[in-house]
């Protein structure tokens, strides 16, 4: 419903007569009632189309929006700009090269979150010890101050009985 209302609005505001849709504008000729570019290409971003052309050609992509359901064309068009536009930001790697420092950068966190719940644990189980010394099986913990660990992350220990 929602890309519905969306594709709509860009056919209302770029088939008006007076303003060429972007990609007959970019192309020097005139916007025709019923321009495949229209819809998805309006006037007001017109560096979305000049994207897109640089990297898949105006013919390709007019063939490609004739060749879907005119259902399909307002992602089509959206995907083809944000591939034309990682493509350009990186001619090598394009959207795959995004991709790849996501993932990297997924796992970076997954690591540290694993890390920090590993912490979380060890500092529970000590705060366990720490309330309820007698079920510590190295005997009283309040009394044996290596129970505790050294250092948990950037803080220190002091355990001082008396």
């Amino acid at each position: 419903m929602l890309g519905q209302q969306k594709h709509i609005k860009h056919m209302a505001s770029s088939s008006h007569p007076s303003a060429p849709c972007a990609a007959c504008k970019f192309l020097r000729r005139k916007c025709i009632q019923g321009c495949v570019f229209s819809p998805y290409f309006p006037p007001e971003d017109p560096t979305k189309f000049a994207n897109v052309h640089k990297i898949f050609g105006a013919s390709n992509v007019s063939k490609l929006l004739n060749e879907i359901a005119p259902h399909q064309r307002e992602d089509a068009v959206n995907s083809l700009a944000y591939e034309a536009e990682a493509r350009l930001k990186d001619p090598v790697y394009g959207c795959v090269g995004a991709i790849s420092v996501l993932q990297r950068q997924v796992l970076r966190l997954q690591k540290e979150l694993d890390a920090t719940n590993a912490d979380l644990i060890r500092f529970s189980s000590n705060q366990n010890i720490i309330m309820n010394p007698s079920s510590s099986s190295s005997g009283n913990a309040l009394q044996n101050p290596n129970v505790l660990p050294p250092h948990y992350g950037n803080y220190s220990w002091n355990y001082n009985p008396n």
